[in-house]
C-alpha cells in the first residue's frame, strides 16, 4: 500500500498513519491523511483555492416578507457615503423575541434560531433574497468580467500529483488546466511518455458537484476502492473499481462519514466507517443532525452493505471514533480511537493471524494505550516492535519503539528524541529501514532521512522556503516522490531513491503557470510582537519592486486553531489578487496552530484563544506600522476556524480592518457543539454546557458581540459572508444567523456605509471537492467584492 501524506493548501492533511480517513475537526478542508495521492481528492490539483465557502439551498419560492429597510451607499468604501448616493435595501425577517436560553444565569436570546432549519421556506426565502442583493451589487462592478478572465487565466494551467506504484502500473493525478476535477492517469513505468485515463471524476456529475474523495488501493494493486463526495457533503459513497477492466464491481456502501478505508493484505475487503443508524435520507449536505455512535465495519468484496461485519463499537462512548489501518507486513489491525481534535487518542491493535483472515464479528482487540493521555500514531513495524510517533512526555513529539507483545514503559524505546524547538509533524517508513521525518522550522518544511534501526540521521533535503505538500512512499520500494510548493511555486515534484547511499532528488514535474511568473514575485518571513509580547511569524509576499505605502491592497489571510500550521502554499485566490490589484498577500502564523508544535496550539485554544484575535490584530497593526497598507486598503480572510477570526477580529477591533470576507465560519459559540461534528472542537474552543467555558465563549462569539457603533465616522468592515448549502462540517446556519444579527445591528440606519452581505452558494460544502468552475465564481466575486468596497484600482490588464 501507498502511504502519502496531502497538504490541501494552507489546511494539513496529517498523518494518522496509513487510513485514507475523513477529519471531522473544524478545517477546511478536512485534516486526514490518505495512503496515496489520490486521497480527499487532491486539493492541490483540483483547487487553488486557499479558503472554502459553504451556503443553503436557494428557494424557489417567493414568499412575502415584511418590509425592507435601507442603507446608505450602494457603492461602498471604508468610509460612509452621503445620503444623496445610491441606496442599497436589506430584507428585513423576522425576529423571534420568545427565543431565549437560560445559560448559566445569563438571559441569551436567539431571534434567527428559525434558520437553523435549512428546509424551511422561511429560510431558503432568506437566501433567495439575501444572495439577490449580494449578486446585485458584485456585478455592479465595471471590470467584473475582466476580472474573472484573470481568475480563470491563473487556473489555466497542468497541475500533477505525486505519483504512486500500483500493481502493474504508476498512477498519479493531472488536471490539464480548467477541468473541474483532476483525472487518475496510469502509465507502465515512471518514465513511460504513454498514458491512459484510469478514472475521470468529471464524469460523476454534469455540473461538476460530484467529486472524488479517497482511494485506497488493495495490496496487489488489482482494485481500488473509493469515495465520492455528492454537493460537497462530508456524507461519502463507496465503490470499488477494478483495474484490468477499468470498471466498477457490484460493491456500493453508504452512510459512510469520517471513515478510513484500509484493506486486509489478502485482498478480500476492507475496514471502514459507518453510521448504522443514520438512514439514507439523513446522509446528505444539508442534514445539522449530530454525529455520533460510528462504528468500525469490515466489507467482503462481492457482498451487499447489509453482510457487512460490525468489527468494533463503543455503545458506551458514542462520540468515538476508530479508524483502522492494516500494518506494512499486513499482520495488525491498528486501531486510533478519537474522541475529539485533540492531540490524544487510544490506540488498539489485533494480530489477523489470529483470525486467520476470517473476519466474522467483533475483533479480539488489544488495548495498546486507552487513558487517552497523549498522541500515538504507527509509524510501522517490524514483527512485534512499533515504531510510534507521541507527543507523550514530548510536546515536539518524538517516535519511540514499542514491542507490543512487552509493552511496559520501561521497556520502550526512545527512537528519535524530541526536538526541544521544531514540531515533528509527520514520519514515514520507506526502502525497508529508512524513516523520513518532516519537521516544521519557522513555519518552513524541513526533511531528514534517518536509519530505522538506529535512528542515525541520513541525509538532509534541500527544501528552501516552501513546504512539502505531498509525499508518496511504499515501505518495500526505495522510490520516493515529494512534491513542493511556495507563496511563488505552483509545485515542482522530485523523486529519489533512497537505497543509494547519497540523497539525490531529481525533479519529476515541474508545474508552471503560463501567467504566472514566479521570478516577478518575493516573499519574505518577519516576526512582529503580538499585544504580550510573543512573536509572531509572518509571511509578506508582493511583486519584486512595488513601492508599498498606505494605499497599497492587502489582503491579510489566518487561521489558528486545531494544530494547523499554515505553511508557504500556491494558491491562484491570492496569485489573483497580487495581479489585479498590484497588492500584498500577507499570512499571519498565529497561536493556536501546530507551528511550533502544542505550547503554539495551547496558547491559542481554550482559555487562551483570546490570543488568536489579538495575535491577528497586532498583524494589522504591524503592517501599518511599517506603511505596507492602511485599514481602508486593508481586507482580511479566514475560513472555518479562521471564519470565526474574522468575525471576532471585526467585533473587537472594527477600526482595523477595511473589509472582512468570513468563509465557513463557526459564528455561534454558544450552539456550535449542538449540530453535526461540532461536538468535537470542544477541544479547541471548550464547552459552552460547562460555566467555566460558557465565561470565555461568550465574549468573543461572533454572533454574541456585534454592537452598534455611534456616529457616522465610525464603520463595520464592509463584510462579505460566504456559505454552502451542502456544508455538513460548520453547518450555515452559522453564517445565516450572523449576516441576520449584524444586517440587524448595524444596517438599519444610515450611518453604516459599509455593504453587509452573505454570498450562499448551492451544491457545496465545507471545501473539499469543489469544482474548478465554482472556485473560479467564488473567487471572482470575493476579488470584486474587495474592490467595490475598498474602491481598489483595478491594475489587471
Amino acid at each position: 500500500m501507498w502511504w502519502t501524506i496531502l497538504r490541501g493548501n494552507c489546511r494539513v492533511l496529517r498523518s494518522q498513519r496509513l487510513a485514507a480517513r475523513q477529519s471531522p475537526c473544524n478545517r477546511s478542508p478536512s485534516r486526514s491523511v490518505s495512503q496515496n495521492p489520490l486521497s480527499e481528492n487532491n486539493r492541490a490539483l483540483s483547487s487553488s483555492s486557499a479558503v472554502s465557502s459553504f451556503c443553503l439551498l436557494k428557494s424557489s419560492k417567493s414568499v412575502v416578507t415584511p418590509p425592507t429597510r435601507t442603507l446608505s451607499g450602494f457603492s461602498c468604501c471604508s468610509s460612509p457615503l452621503s445620503s444623496s448616493q445610491n441606496t442599497m435595501e436589506y430584507p428585513s425577517f423576522r425576529r423571534d423575541a420568545a427565543v431565549v436560553d437560560d445559560l448559566h444565569g445569563k438571559q441569551i436570546a436567539d431571534p434567527y434560531r428559525w434558520l437553523e432549519n435549512p428546509d424551511s421556506e422561511e429560510s431558503k426565502d432568506f437566501v433567495e433574497k439575501q444572495n439577490l442583493i449580494t449578486n446585485k451589487y458584485l456585478h455592479a462592478y465595471p471590470h467584473y468580467d475582466a476580472l474573472k478572465n484573470l481568475v480563470t487565466k491563473l487556473h489555466d494551467y497542468p497541475r500533477y500529483g505525486s505519483p504512486d506504484l500500483e500493481g502493474d502500473y504508476v498512477y498519479y493525478m493531472f488536471n490539464s488546466g480548467l477541468q473541474n476535477h483532476a483525472v487518475i492517469y496510469r502509465q507502465k513505468s515512471i518514465y513511460d511518455t504513454a498514458n491512459e485515463v484510469f478514472f475521470d471524476p468529471n464524469t460523476l456529475s454534469e455540473d461538476g458537484t460530484t467529486s472524488l474523495s479517497a482511494t485506497s488501493w488493495s495490496e496487489d494493486g488489482k482494485l481500488m476502492a473509493y469515495s465520492i463526495s455528492v454537493g460537497g457533503s462530508d456524507w461519502r459513497i463507496v465503490k470499488v473499481r477494478d483495474a484490468a477492466s477499468k470498471e466498477d464491481l457490484v460493491d456500493h456502501l453508504e452512510r459512510v462519514k469520517f471513515s478510513c478505508l484500509s484493506w486486509t493484505h489478502d485482498n478480500k475487503g476492507f475496514f471502514y466507517n459507518m453510521y448504522p443508524e443514520v438512514t439514507t435520507n439523513q446522509a446528505i449536505g444539508t442534514s445539522t443532525g449530530s454525529d455520533y455512535n460510528q462504528k468500525l465495519y469490515y466489507h467482503h468484496l462481492g457482498t451487499p452493505q447489509s453482510e457487512d461485519v460490525m468489527c468494533a463499537e463503543f455503545p458506551e462512548n458514542p462520540s468515538w471514533k476508530g479508524s483502522v489501518s492494516v500494518s506494512d507486513d499486513g499482520h495488525y489491525a491498528i486501531m486510533g480511537i478519537s474522541r475529539s481534535c485533540e492531540s490524544k487518542n487510544a490506540l488498539w491493535f489485533c494480530d489477523l493471524r489470529k483470525v486467520n483472515g476470517n473476519i466474522r464479528g467483533i475483533l479480539p482487540w488489544v488495548r495498546l494505550f486507552e487513558d487517552f493521555d497523549a498522541e500515538y500514531d504507527v509509524i510501522t513495524n517490524e514483527g512485534s516492535l512499533f515504531y510510534i510517533k507521541t507527543n507523550l512526555d514530548a510536546k515536539n513529539h518524538r517516535i519511540i519503539v514499542v514491542d507490543v507483545e512487552n509493552p511496559d514503559k520501561a521497556n520502550w524505546k526512545v527512537l528519535i528524541p524530541e526536538n526541544p524547538k521544531y514540531y515533528l509533524e509527520w514520519a514515514t517508513c520507506a526502502a525497508h529501514d529508512k524513516l523520513v521525518l518532516h519537521y516544521i522550522e519557522d513555519v518552513k518544511s524541513a526533511m531528514y532521512v534517518h536509519d530505522l534501526s538506529s535512528g542515525k540521521r541520513l541525509h538532509t533535503f534541500d527544501l528552501g522556503c516552501s513546504a512539502v505538500m505531498q509525499v508518496s512512499r511504499k515501505k518495500k520500494l526505495s522510490q520516493f516522490f515529494y512534491k513542493l510548493q511556495s507563496f511563488t511555486n505552483p509545485g515542482t515534484v522530485y523523486i529519489c531513491d533512497l537505497a543509494k547511499p547519497t540523497l539525490e532528488p531529481i525533479v519529476f514535474r515541474e508545474i508552471k503557470s503560463p501567467s504566472f511568473n514566479p521570478e516577478d514575485y518575493e516573499t519574505k518571513q518577519v516576526f512582529y510582537p503580538s499585544a504580550d509580547g510573543a512573536k509572531i511569524p509572518m509571511f509578506i509576499t508582493h511583486r519584486k519592486g512595488l513601492i508599498v505605502n498606505e494605499e497599497t491592497p492587502c489582503l491579510l489571510y489566518a487561521y489558528g486553531g486545531f494544530h494547523i500550521a499554515v505553511q508557504p502554499y500556491f494558491s491562484a485566490r491570492f496569485a489573483s489578487f497580487l495581479q489585479a490589484f498590484d497588492g500584498i498577500f500577507a499570512v499571519a502564523n498565529i497561536r493556536g496552530g501546530s507551528e511550533y508544535g502544542e505550547e503554539w496550539w495551547q496558547a491559542g485554544s481554550l482559555k487562551n484563544k483570546q490570543n488568536c484575535f489579538t495575535d491577528f490584530q497586532a498583524a494589522a497593526e504591524y503592517l501599518y506600522k511599517e506603511k505596507h497598507t492602511s485599514p481602508k486598503k486593508l481586507v482580511i480572510m479566514g475560513g472555518s476556524n479562521g471564519g470565526l477570526l474574522v468575525g471576532a477580529c471585526c467585533n473587537q477591533r472594527p477600526d482595523l480592518f477595511g473589509a472582512a470576507i468570513p468563509m465557513v465560519g463557526v459564528m455561534d459559540m454558544l450552539r456550535f457543539h449542538k449540530f453535526t461534528i461540532g461536538h468535537y472542537w470542544t477541544s479547541d474552543y471548550g464547552s459552552p454546557d460547562q460555566a467555566e467555558d460558557f465565561e470565555v465563549l461568550i465574549k468573543y462569539s461572533p454572533l454574541h458581540n456585534i454592537q452598534p457603533l455611534a456616529g457616522a465616522e465610525h464603520q463595520y468592515p464592509a463584510t462579505l459572508v460566504v456559505t454552502a448549502d451542502h456544508d455538513d462540517r460548520v453547518s450555515p446556519l452559522h453564517s445565516l444567523k450572523y449576516i441576520a444579527e449584524l444586517q440587524h445591528q448595524l444596517g438599519s440606519g444610515k450611518s453604516q456605509a459599509n455593504p453587509l452581505m452573505v454570498r450562499v452558494e448551492t451544491k457545496a460544502g465545507h471545501g473539499a471537492g469543489k469544482s474548478t468552475t465554482k472556485i473560479i465564481e467564488e473567487i471572482t466575486d470575493c476579488l470584486v467584492f474587495c474592490a467595490n468596497a475598498l474602491n481598489y484600482e483595478w491594475k489587471g490588464a
